[in-house]
């Protein structure tokens, strides 16, 4: 087993192994020869520690030791007059214990329930939840703060990878380090109660916040957590690096429109490991902006892994795009479940989106798929979101001159892969004829089909088709290659390659 994250109070573990998301066999934990308790997940956290405490793990024969971080302080908000019945408001209040806050010092929130709007956090700190504790955001879009997305050489709010005016987030970090939130406790964003969701690509005031927002800030880690009924994306870090988000629980209503789960935009340096995913779009979605914004910065997201999540419910469980601009390098994604998604896998770009930065080495290793619809989807005439979709320059199937706005699709591994109950296809790789996909490769992968399925859209283009049981459809990939690749209960053939 090996250590993902210490902070004062927490440490999370992950189990060496290559089972997915589960260990081989339930297990007991012991802490300093006491015992915590049986778990089965292999990345797991402890709560409640002592600050700047020796400790020692146990699990069988395996032992690990370590010792929590200091903490200067811990000022529990109720020292600062916050009520936490969830009828008076304690945003003032909780803000001021965070104002207070020294260096490596801790906000404690004990047992209650917190009605605020925006939490603006600082560098250097520790925000903790305990179980029994809720922050309840309000719902009314005019009791938050607007961020501009421009003043000056700064910016701030942003949507769709663009600077924007948007609402701050619940809870909002802007040019922080070393930050930690933890704890079990929950944040309830509410959202189904305001209009969030009434006409919710239209910017009324500004655009929709998220439950959280993290814009230039290093050396993150939020743990535990449960966060759900989001106005958008449950958690987005932009222009961020050294990321960690362990052992969360995100959830949102299925029916909810672009209520993503975790966002990493412009983002390097990034784990996502532990976390329950069950969302009304995309569970993970990494980003890079607009082609505007890409041409201006060039932030590449980068150096991305994410292991041993279970992500149920979504459109797409591990997406790139559809802004993707800056380009989208070296992503890991290994030992996790997908279940009841309508893709595993889902790249979603498209003319126009830019060649600044590249979509490129990406490795899908040791997965289970169950009652994916498509497990594989890369598709490069993605004709939804923002204006610009549906033109013909998009759709398109003749080649058009290759210029800046040509997206570049680069190399994809898939390795040791079980999907199960597949719906309408084993995967669909729509490459540009002018700009192909440059590898596919699947080694050691199984799909097996659900003969019972309606068939179905498989991808989000302008004039659709249609899929059952269906093998790997390719239109303009350069290179795939099949190793060891079983198709059980595919309907006609396996590789279906067509160039016109």
């Amino acid at each position: 087993m090996k250590i993902l994250s210490i902070t004062s109070r927490t440490v999370t573990i992950e189990l060496n192994n290559r089972t997915i998301y589960y260990a081989k066999e339930v297990f007991s934990i012991y802490l300093n020869q006491v015992f915590i308790r049986e778990e089965s997940k292999n990345v797991f956290t402890l709560f409640d520690l002592k600050p700047d405490f020796p400790y020692t793990i146990e699990i069988g024969t395996k032992s690990i030791s370590f010792q929590t971080k200091k903490e200067s302080v811990c000022l529990n908000v109720k020292d600062f007059n916050a009520i936490g019945d969830g009828v008076a408001d304690d945003t003032v209040k909780i803000q001021a214990a965070i104002a207070c806050c020294p260096k490596d010092g801790c906000v404690y929130l004990p047992k209650g329930t917190y009605l605020v709007s925006t939490i603006f956090l600082k560098s250097d700190m520790l925000f903790y939840l305990d179980k029994e504790a809720k922050l309840l955001a309000k719902y009314e879009r005019l009791e938050f703060p607007v961020l501009p997305g421009r003043v000056g050489a700064y910016t701030f709010g942003t949507w769709e990878g663009s600077f924007v005016d948007g609402f701050a987030s619940t809870i909002t970090a802007i040019s922080c380090h070393n930050l930690s939130l933890a704890g079990l406790g929950e944040i309830d964003e509410q959202a189904t109660l305001g209009d969030w969701y009434k006409d919710h690509r239209v910017k009324r005031i500004a655009y929709r916040g998220f439950g959280m927002y993290f814009k230039d800030c290093k050396d993150i880690e939020v743990i535990g957590l449960h966060i759900h009924d989001t106005p958008s994306w449950n958690i987005h870090p932009f222009f961020s690096e050294n990321l960690k988000f362990l052992n969360l629980r995100i959830k949102n209503n299925p029916s909810m429109p672009t209520t993503d789960g975790l966002d990493p935009d412009c983002c390097n340096n990034c784990l996502i490991a532990g976390c329950y995913f069950n969302v009304g779009d995309d569970c993970i979605a990494i980003k890079s902006g607009t082609y505007e914004l890409a041409k201006e910065f060039k932030r590449p997201s980068q150096n991305i892994f994410i292991r041993n999540n279970y992500m149920e419910q979504g459109h797409g469980g591990v997406v790139f795009g559809s802004e993707s601009s800056g380009g989208i390098l070296n992503v890991r994604v290994e030992q996790c479940i997908f279940k009841n998604t309508d893709r595993g896998l889902r790249i979603k770009t498209r003319r126009g989106r830019g060649r600044i930065g590249k979509i490129h080495n990406v490795l899908f290793q040791n997965i289970l798929m169950d009652a994916v619809k498509t497990p594989f989807v890369i598709n490069m005439y993605y004709n939804m979101g923002p204006a610009g979709g549906h033109e013909e320059y998009v759709w398109t199937t003749t080649p058009q001159p290759v210029t800046e706005l040509t997206p570049m699709l680069g190399k994809f591994e898939f390795k040791d892969m079980l999907c199960k109950n597949v719906g309408y296809a084993a995967g669909v790789f729509l490459g540009l004829p002018e700009a192909e996909i440059e590898g596919i490769t699947l080694e050691n992968v199984r799909f097996q089909y659900d003969p019972q399925i309606e068939e179905g859209y498989s991808v989000m283009i302008e004039h659709n088709f249609k899929l059952k049981n269906a093998g790997l459809y390719c239109f303009h990939v350069k290179n795939i290659e099949l190793k060891h690749v079983v198709f059980d209960g595919v309907l006609g053939e396996r590789l279906i390659k067509k160039e016109s």
